[in-house]
């Protein structure tokens, strides 16, 4: 056991960052993003021996999607009242861009499956196929909820641009 204790560690610490932008790409929201990527890592580590020697990007992959949807799907975030406010991480800004925040708010008005469907389908590069067995769905409600969710996301966009320029 030890030496799977070994593995998982190395895993961790090779793709906490990954996990975290994958839940931000998913939910706008550092805290979250954070908070879903430990959830995940949790889960991917009560099945590490068998996923470690498949492919634990993909099951990692699937865990943060499947927990962000789950608190979607409540209608509910886990919020929790502190005493104090916690301490504002920082952003590496060399990949940050001009239109990125605007990106993001129009992100966040996409229904969130929808929204799911496009971060692996256009953020981590997954094929239709992929997206499917993730979502545990077929690949024609893929195709529909990207063509759906890059329309609410166009328009969106466009609302927010146009907003921006206003302002």
């Amino acid at each position: 056991m030890a030496r799977f204790d070994k593995e998982f560690a190395e895993y961790f610490s090779a793709r906490f960052d990954y996990a975290r932008r994958t839940a931000y790409a998913l939910c706008a929201d550092w805290v979250e993003a954070e908070e879903l990527a430990q959830h995940g890592f949790v889960r991917l580590y009560s099945h590490w021996p068998r996923v470690v020697h498949s492919n634990p990007d993909a099951y990692l992959r699937t865990v943060l999607t499947r927990l962000f949807l789950d608190t979607r799907r409540r209608g509910r975030k886990r919020e929790q009242l502190v005493a104090d406010l916690p301490e504002q991480l920082t952003v590496d800004n060399y990949h940050a861009a001009e239109y990125r925040p605007s990106l993001i708010a129009a992100l966040q008005k996409v229904p969130p499956k929808q929204r799911a469907v496009l971060v692996l389908r256009i953020v981590q590069d997954l094929s239709i196929e992929q997206v499917a067995e993730a979502l545990r769905c077929s690949t024609g409600t893929v195709k529909s909820q990207t063509a759906r969710g890059l329309k609410t996301l166009r328009e969106a966009y466009e609302q927010v641009t146009a907003a921006s320029r206003c302002a």
